[in-house]
């Protein structure tokens, strides 16, 4: 008896121990199994292949484009009716299965034949959302068995809350709806939460076929569905009869919307970020889509920049404005034009147009990387070029006069002047290592100096905030990160953006960002002073007032803006109106940045190699001569007006328009239908 005892006790443990390693061989199949299938983990990150999302800096929703989820539900903001619909309508055995439901698919197969159409389908929610997800529509075996594998995955790593909500999330719905958020949207501008229950039966029945039964497509088709939605759900104690009645006898009340964030809220910059995503990610993660872009844009600044641009382009004029961070080359803000419902052509990175005097500064910085200090004497006097004959705005002429007071008044007698004698080769390279003239050649011309070669306004903003960066230039761009359709980062600017790389010397930049702040002080650019705060820029008019810019900066920001129109006809203003457009922008969103200073003016130690040659007779001598004049002594580094440097006679207007390429006609009146400026301008010194 013993001895039975122990044989029988021996085949126990020997069954014991068959069976434990059949359950581990089994676990380690499965386990194995699972590593060669997606994680599941990370479905909440997913978007379909030709989806692009663009968010703000801060995570909003700027723009959803192709067939994207607009807006998602939460587990924890799922409403218990809608969850009650769909799992009617789609597995009603859902909580009682591990993703494969052999009785939902003999119930299926029995209701089916029995009613001679198809009914009830016979996938689960959980084998729906692994194929929405990760497979395609094919009809196969492989496909199916994938499928199945896929779907017993998700269930062993989600919870069946989770599972559900991903679903209502990603499922089709009819009417570019994408989950039953876009759906309650788009067929009755509601929340989930909202939805009556004819409404979540009416959603809840258009899976097996959205286009169909879309009560925007087929309304007739979709009450019929709906009935068999609420039958279902009375079915399975859902709902009461009493219910399913009254919801039967409810007509539909259809209030269409247009998918959310279908429109952008800064519709020229997302353009311009399409534009931008070939040259950050390879063909062939363009062609899979399903992206995800971390933007630049700062939505607030945005809706300020587009307001600035409105009121101060009055009627058929049209306007630009980029503002970008000088040590990112982040862009914050991007205008193209007042309504891209009529023009989506953006002015702001597209648009070629003469820059006016804001070209001066690669006169000006390739001055002083010669050797010239902002000191200086120059003269502005009336002379020729090689029969080229400049004339400053409004026929004023200053005489001998320190550089950085002819920036100041931008004098085109001194910029045309400075280039001759600096040679185009010299300002050329200039403007070259500061992104300009790198697409279209600049030529050997003398009105080179003020602006004949056209530029965009994205090109030179760039260039300005390379000198408020201390002479490191830094590309524009609108990217922080670019995640792929499962979430994945395919590309992040602070791994694989560019560094930047020095463009100009440390001491050159900060002297020629101080002969701009001076321009601002007590120059052209006065209307775009800020109250208790350093601005440097320059403005710019081209001939005839066709183009107003002022391209301005504070330590943190470099911002230009562009006014002007399409048909190139005159404005009838000067650039004062730019720096007025600017300021409206300016000033409401530094009321919440820190106070900074621009760095202290360098003290040059530095001498031009040309005064060592042969010094020529000043103007007068004969047409077309260049000049040269002593240097003044090197002032208190701690100064900071121009008048301190040199008397500028009494009576000279030192914050008039700039010039154009040619001197146009006294300035006209603001027009009747002129904004006013936000402030009123500084009086002139």
């Amino acid at each position: 008896m013993n001895q039975r005892r122990r044989q029988l006790v021996r085949i126990g443990l020997l069954a014991a121990a068959i069976g434990s390693g059949v359950a581990l061989g089994q676990a380690a199949l499965v386990s194995g199994f699972d590593l060669l299938l997606p994680d599941a983990r990370g479905i909440s990150a997913f978007n379909r292949p030709g989806t692009l999302t663009i968010l703000s800096a801060d995570g909003q929703v700027v723009q959803k484009i192709g067939p994207a989820t607009r807006e998602k539900l939460t587990v924890e903001a799922t409403p218990a009716l809608v969850e009650q619909a769909f799992i009617a309508a789609e597995d009603r055995r859902f909580y009682r299965h591990d993703g494969i439901d052999l009785v939902g698919i003999g119930r299926a197969m029995v209701r089916n034949i029995t009613r001679h159409s198809v009914e009830e389908g016979a996938s689960t929610i959980t084998q729906q959302l692994a194929r929405t997800v990760y497979l395609s529509q094919d009809r196969t075996i492989l496909r199916k068995f994938a499928e199945i594998a896929l779907a017993g995955k998700l269930e062993r790593q989600l919870s069946k809350k989770q599972i559900l909500t991903e679903y209502l999330n990603v499922v089709y719905l009819g009417s570019s709806a994408y989950g039953v958020a876009d759906a309650a949207w788009i067929y009755f501008s509601k929340t989930p939460n909202q939805l009556t229950l004819p409404e979540a039966a009416l959603i809840a029945g258009l899976p097996p076929a959205p286009s169909v039964y879309s009560p925007l497509v087929t309304p007739h088709l979709a009450l019929e569905r709906r009935a068999i939605v609420l039958r279902r759900m009375q079915e399975a104690g859902f709902i009461s009869a009493d219910q399913q009645a009254e919801a039967n006898a409810t007509p539909l009340q259809l209030k269409p919307a247009e998918p959310k964030y279908f429109q952008s809220r800064a519709p020229y910059f997302t353009s311009w970020v399409q534009q931008q995503l070939s040259t950050v990610l390879t063909k062939e993660q363009l062609e899979v889509g399903g992206l995800t872009v971390k933007s630049s844009l700062n939505l607030a600044w945005q809706e300020q920049a587009q307001k600035a641009i409105d009121t101060y382009a009055p009627g058929e004029m049209e306007g630009a404005l980029v503002a970008m961070e000088p040590g990112t080359g982040l862009v914050r803000a991007m205008v193209g034009g007042k309504d891209f419902a009529k023009s989506q052509f953006n002015r702001a990175a597209d648009a070629l147009r003469s820059p006016g005097s804001t070209f001066k500064l690669f006169v000006y910085l390739t001055a002083l990387k010669e050797g010239m200090r902002p000191e200086r004497i120059v003269v502005d006097t009336p002379r020729c070029f090689a029969g080229y004959c400049p004339r400053n705005f409004g026929d004023r002429y200053m005489g001998s006069i320190p550089m950085v007071v002819a920036i100041q008044n931008s004098l085109n007698i001194v910029a045309v002047g400075l280039l001759q004698q600096l040679g185009f080769d010299k300002v050329i390279e200039t403007a070259k290592s500061l992104g300009i003239g790198t697409v279209r050649e600049l030529g050997h011309y003398y009105p080179l100096a003020i602006g004949a070669y056209e530029q965009t306004l994205l090109e030179m903003t760039t260039a300005y905030a390379a000198i408020n960066n201390s002479g490191i230039f830094v590309k524009a761009t609108p990217f922080e990160e670019v995640l792929g359709p499962n979430g994945e980062l395919l590309w992040s600017r602070r791994v694989d953006g560019e560094r930047g790389r020095r463009a100009v010397d440390g001491d050159i930049a900060n002297t020629m960002l101080w002969m701009l702040q001076q321009v601002v002080k007590g120059g052209t650019g006065a209307g775009a002073a800020l109250p208790n705060r350093p601005v440097a820029g320059k403005t710019g008019t081209s001939e005839g007032g066709r183009d107003l810019w002022f391209i301005g900066s504070i330590p943190q920001l470099t911002t230009g803006v562009w006014l002007g129109y399409d048909s190139n006809q005159t404005t009838g203003n000067t650039s004062v109106v730019a720096t007025y457009a600017w300021r409206a922008f300016m000033e409401p969103i530094t009321k919440n940045l820190p106070v900074r200073q621009f760095p202290q003016r360098p003290v040059l130690q530095t001498s031009y190699a040309g005064d060592r040659k042969n010094v020529r007779k000043p103007p007068g001598a004969g047409a077309g001569n260049g000049y040269w004049a002593p240097t003044l002594p090197a002032p208190d580094p701690t100064a900071t007006s121009p008048d301190r440097l040199a008397p500028i006679p009494e009576g000279t207007p030192t914050n008039g328009p700039p010039p154009g390429v040619s001197s146009p006609a006294a300035p006209a009146a603001a027009t009747p239908n002129m904004p006013p400026p936000p402030v009123a301008a500084p009086p002139t010194p």
